[in-house]
């Protein structure tokens, strides 16, 4: 199995390197990643600049191709270039330093990254881990490759990827693994006003997390209360509903 391997913190990053490790159990892993870190930004693709990409090694090895581009880009390229319009078997994208459940999905370059490759009809997988201080990606590493492992098992529709998000704790304080609902729940973002050596304005955003809530069937709740959450997120934005509503609607 030929298994495209991205995320959007760069390929420098530990978290790519962990579940590098243990995809190559599973088969042949190339790497083409960001050449630095492109988080939060959706997504988005280079068309104003050229792509150029350069072989990195890591620990004296050859580990892959950085790309002057975003996660999207990376998968388009390996595809196009590294691939020669060839679809590998699989793509994961991650592991990603920070949760990406719930609204974070559309602001995150992992998710694109493994949205691009969904969209593309690549059975796809982003994992993410919830912590952005003083990470071990060991036990979410794991976890990617058994959701990868399910993924070759049970097939899931095409444009449907898998976003995994594991909570940082100890393994033995895990509850479980379950498939659950994206969260709707904002992202409550607040501009902190703050002052430059020049006595200027600038502004900074941070956020704040969802009110905590015991239903395990949503994502942000469940990774929250310690579940590895499973989310099959689909890249139709169609409201079908409202579309079979005003599709007969003369303007």
């Amino acid at each position: 199995m030929k298994i495209l391997l991205t995320n959007d913190d760069g390929i420098y990053a530990p978290g790519i390197h962990a579940v590098y490790l243990e995809l190559k159990k599973l088969g042949e892993v190339i790497v083409v990643a960001p050449d630095s870190e492109r988080s939060s930004v959706g997504h988005g693709i280079t068309l104003a600049h050229p792509i150029r990409q350069k072989p990195v090694n890591r620990k004296g090895e050859y580990f892959g191709i950085g790309v002057s581009g975003m996660p999207a880009d990376c998968v388009k390229f390996a595809v196009d270039v590294i691939f020669k319009g060839e679809k590998p078997d699989m793509l994961v994208s991650g592991i990603n330093l920070g949760p990406n459940e719930g609204c974070s999905v559309f602001y995150s370059g992992t998710v694109a990254g493994a949205r691009e490759g969904a969209l593309m009809g690549i059975p796809s997988i982003a994992i993410s881990l919830d912590t952005f201080t003083d990470p071990d990606f060991s036990f979410a590493a794991r976890c990617g490759r058994r959701v990868a492992e399910f993924l070759t098992k049970h097939p899931v529709p095409t444009s449907t990827f898998l976003n995994v998000n594991v909570p940082h704790c100890p393994e033995s304080e895990i509850q479980g693994i379950r498939f659950t609902k994206q969260c709707l729940e904002p992202i409550h973002g607040t501009f902190v006003q703050c002052k430059d050596p020049n006595a200027k304005d600038y502004y900074w955003l941070t956020g704040k997390l969802p009110v905590a809530n015991d239903d395990n069937t949503i994502d942000t709740y469940a990774m929250h209360n310690r579940y590895v959450t499973i989310t099959p997120t689909h890249c139709d934005s169609t409201d079908y509903d409202v579309y079979k509503t005003f599709e007969t609607f003369e303007f």
